[in-house]
């Protein structure tokens, strides 16, 4: 299986840090553009992406068509997503 890093989204701001602490090799858009990367639009954070192999993380709906639309490797959590999380665990209490 090929690893892939992971690029998350600046509307999930801390979770780079968060999937380092679980051994994870995640790099954030905020800390990407503080560091003088130029990825204001949703175009130029894909094109990132793909020059550098990333899996992108996102709460943005707007990268799931592109997703589709250019296939590259996308974990969107959206309000479906979250959904079947609380679902299943509510069902523990059942």
């Amino acid at each position: 299986m090929l690893f892939r890093s992971i690029l998350v989204d600046e509307n999930l701001d801390g979770m780079d840090e968060r999937l380092k602490e679980q051994g994870f090799d995640a790099l954030s858009v905020r800390k990407l553009n503080m560091a003088g990367e130029k990825l204001g639009s949703d175009f130029s954070i894909i094109q990132y992406a793909q020059k550098n192999n990333l899996i992108i993380v996102t709460k943005d709906k707007e990268f799931r068509k592109a997703s589709e639309e250019n296939n590259f490797p996308l974990i969107l959590l959206d309000d479906e997503e979250m959904l079947k999380i609380i679902v299943e665990k509510l069902k523990k209490f059942s």
